[in-house]
């Protein structure tokens, strides 16, 4: 089989890592040799309930044998699209309750750049540096790294980086700006939170400048960092929302919420604004409609707050030098990135699963199921302490 992954299965870099896999379940994922590996990256934060959780997989069953794609989005009323749309909108603010499905985040990001160019009647779009948002040519425009964008020059005109955190920046939100977009906490930068009331300062400027405010909770949302949205923890409301990996514990979805008013904008001069053909599909919507009732119904969102502590107690070493972030979305730093690979890669040897961020080489990101147990925290941890005690002492 590696021959052929390699062979046949277009690559990312260089050196993938190669675990090949047999089947997973809760906290857990078994390569084809049976050995068991602890998971603390839950497909890089997509796998909000764990792997297979029986709510989600229940749901899914129960969908596949009434139907599956059946139309482009849109146009037939498929009941698990329409839940989905009206549970995100009780648990939004009231100018947060439409939302437009898509196939994933990268996508929706796309989706949102195009509304509020559309909404505005303006071209420019600010972002941040050290910024992610995806990898199509129109999230890659609002990228804030250029080593990565140079490959596939020119892309979409009009994109001007600003710097995080920084209040001088926001003057240059002008009447000019259709929108600003940034990450409610950065994750390629290195899991970095808004600070000194930044985005109550920000969301000031684009009141005042007429600038909609583009808030990617891609990685944060669904109750990642101890509120169903990050941006909830700071006192602000975006203009538009925009989600995906975690909504539906490992389906492929996306999603951008905005007013009923402004997403209107899409259906008309010209119809069809935007348009997918397999956005709402109506598996994937009953598997994320599962994954946000279980979030919703239950206190997992509650515990994400306490296990950060757990985390954080016993992630304490010499060669960490801080632990960034909030909730279960953190990433200890190490003094070098070469230190950091080194214990992702003995991490893999030891069974359990770590990996990196995209930007910030020293990091090492931990973004386990939400349902992780405080046992298997406890597991994992002490294997990285471990690893660090045996590199400490060479």
């Amino acid at each position: 089989m590696i021959d052929d992954f390699y062979k046949y299965q277009a690559q990312t870099s260089p050196h993938p890592l190669a675990l090949e896999i047999s089947h997973a379940k809760g906290s857990y994922i078994y390569d084809t040799s049976g050995r068991s590996h602890l998971d603390f990256v839950a497909g890089v934060s997509a796998c909000t309930l764990g792997h297979c959780h029986p709510r989600v997989v229940s749901e899914i069953k129960n969908q596949v044998e009434k139907y599956l794609h059946v139309m482009v989005y849109g146009e037939y009323i498929q009941e698990p699209a329409v839940a989905l749309a009206k549970l995100l909108s009780e648990n939004l603010p009231d100018n947060l309750d439409s939302t437009y499905l898509v196939n994933s985040g990268t996508e929706a990001i796309e989706g949102s750049l195009k509304l509020a160019r559309r909404a505005t009647g303006r071209s420019q779009i600010l972002y941040a540096h050290n910024a992610y948002h995806g990898n199509t040519m129109g999230s890659m425009s609002v990228m804030g790294f250029e080593e990565r964008k140079n490959a596939f020059k020119p892309l979409v005109p009009d994109c001007f980086p600003i710097t995080f955190n920084n209040e001088n920046d926001l003057s240059k939100i002008t009447s000019e700006t259709a929108a600003v977009i940034l990450e409610t906490i950065q994750g390629g930068a290195g899991f970095v939170q808004p600070e000194n009331d930044y985005f109550k300062k920000l969301r000031e400027r684009c009141n005042k400048t007429g600038t909609l405010l583009i808030l990617d909770e891609i990685q944060p949302g669904f109750g990642r960092t101890g509120k169903l949205f990050a941006f909830q923890h700071f006192g602000i409301v975006p203009d538009i929302l925009v989600m995906g990996k975690g909504m539906a514990s490992g389906m492929p979805i996306g999603a951008f919420t905005a007013s009923h008013k402004v997403m209107a904008l899409l259906q008309d001069h010209p119809k069809l604004g935007h348009i997918t053909t397999f956005g709402g599909n109506p598996v994937i919507a009953s598997a994320a409609l599962a994954t946000l009732r279980e979030l919703t119904e239950t206190d997992l969102i509650e515990q994400t707050l306490k296990k950060e502590k757990l985390f954080r107690k016993l992630l304490k070493h010499p060669l960490i030098k801080e632990v960034r972030g909030r909730g279960l979305m953190l990433a200890p730093i190490l003094e070098t990135s070469e230190l950091a690979t080194e214990v992702i890669l003995r991490a893999k040897d030891e069974g359990l699963i770590l990996f990196w961020l995209l930007f910030e080489g020293r990091a090492i990101r931990i973004t386990p199921p939400l349902t992780i147990s405080i046992d298997e925290i406890k597991e994992g941890c002490q294997k990285l302490i471990n690893i660090l005690n045996g590199i400490n002492s060479q």
